[in-house]
């Protein structure tokens, strides 16, 4: 599967300026409106996240007309990048290709907990990264129970709500985070 057979590809493809400089701003747009999602919430500030991208407050007008516009688009940036981490861990060890992407997975949830009181379940845009999440990491879970690595008594749905419901919880730091998380897999693995 490659990344642009994932419905969130296309979306976020079609959303990207094709001019250089144009793409660059959009780009430091996005990664500013990350940041600052993740340390102020839904409520943050467009004027800082303009400034925080080098750019001036047209500019982030020109690429997301409203606020829902830059959240979609933060969010589904977030999902096209979850289907290239399943991709590119696809080659190794099935376990560890589990696991690699459900770390990625992990630090998606911080930026989707900023962003989600702002999306609709309904959306397109949910939708198409919905999908594209589970095309993109079920069958690395598949492929871990096949070999014996995985329970079969839990299916990819199972396992992304007890990841969530991890990463929805104050930690002291993110190595705690990694930690918990690293122990309620053990409950998942199988093999040692």
């Amino acid at each position: 599967m490659t990344a642009q057979s994932f419905p969130v590809s296309e979306i976020v493809a079609s959303r990207r300026p094709h001019r250089k400089d144009a793409a660059r701003n959009y780009d430091a747009l996005l990664t500013a409106a990350r940041e600052a999602f993740t340390e102020h919430g839904a409520e943050a500030s467009l004027e800082d996240v303009a400034r925080r991208a080098g750019v001036g407050i047209g500019t982030l007008y020109r690429n997301f007309p409203t606020r829902r516009h830059l959240f979609e688009s933060v969010y589904a940036d977030e999902v096209n990048a979850l289907c290239r981490v399943a991709e590119e861990v696809a080659d190794l060890e099935p376990w560890e290709a589990l696991t690699t992407w459900l770390d990625r997975f992990a630090d998606y949830m911080v930026t989707k907990r900023a962003v989600r009181e702002a999306l609709n379940d309904e959306s397109e845009i949910f939708t198409a990264c919905r999908e594209s999440m589970y095309a993109a990491g079920g069958p690395l879970f598949e492929r871990a129970q096949r070999v014996g690595a995985a329970r079969t008594d839990m299916d990819f749905v199972d396992l992304l709500r007890m990841v969530a419901g991890i990463t929805a919880t104050a930690f002291d730091d993110d190595a705690q985070r990694d930690r918990v998380l690293s122990v309620a897999l053990d409950g998942v693995r199988t093999s040692r």
